[in-house]
């Protein structure tokens, strides 16, 4: 149970991909000691185009500060499931809720986090996106092609675990506008 001003984070078997729970501790233990969490990123699409909503990170968030990100999300809170992470995290970051589908599940670790990554797509139904001030100082529309392209440009400043997980999701920049669907 969280303490006022201190968020509970489940911690989990880093040999287990499935995500299983060992325990918990304060978040700021969590990234002080850079142990084993859940965190989720949902990659929002406008099916109509096809582009993907990227955004610069305000420059006092903990994590890669002023970077460029494609993914909304964030950490799994103690006794939360990645799903409802995902859903709190895209309705904070976005104001936005959507129908989220599972692309991969998997283990990122360097010197600053350590997280099995549960990413998630999603498609924009045209609510206007209402940004978090304290988390996002821009956004905008990319084309994926365009979005690949600069990913490729490692001076490019952009967070180092979406860049990795996105590299290792085959093809993400074609999965995107469906020829004919209703907006």
């Amino acid at each position: 149970m969280s303490t006022p001003g201190q968020e509970l984070v489940d911690l989990y078997d880093p040999t287990d991909r499935a995500g299983r729970v060992t325990g918990s501790a304060p978040r700021a233990e969590v990234r002080a000691r850079n142990l084993p969490h859940a965190a989720t990123g949902v990659l929002l699409r406008d099916p109509a185009t096809g582009r993907v909503f990227v955004h610069r990170r305000t420059d006092v968030k903990d994590l890669n500060p002023g970077a460029h990100d494609c993914l909304a999300g964030g950490v799994v809170d103690a006794g939360e499931t990645p799903l409802h992470a995902a859903h709190r995290e895209l309705r904070e970051e976005l104001g936005l809720d959507a129908d989220l589908r599972p692309v991969t599940t998997t283990w990122y670790r360097d010197d600053t986090t350590h997280y099995l990554a549960h990413v998630y797509t999603a498609d924009w139904d045209g609510t206007p996106l209402t940004l978090q001030p304290s988390e996002v100082a821009e956004g905008w529309w990319e084309d994926p092609v365009t979005l690949r392209d600069r990913l490729a440009d490692p001076a490019w400043p952009f967070v180092p675990d979406t860049r990795a997980l996105l590299a290792a999701w085959p093809r993400w920049w074609e999965t995107g506008r469906a020829e004919g669907r209703p907006r």
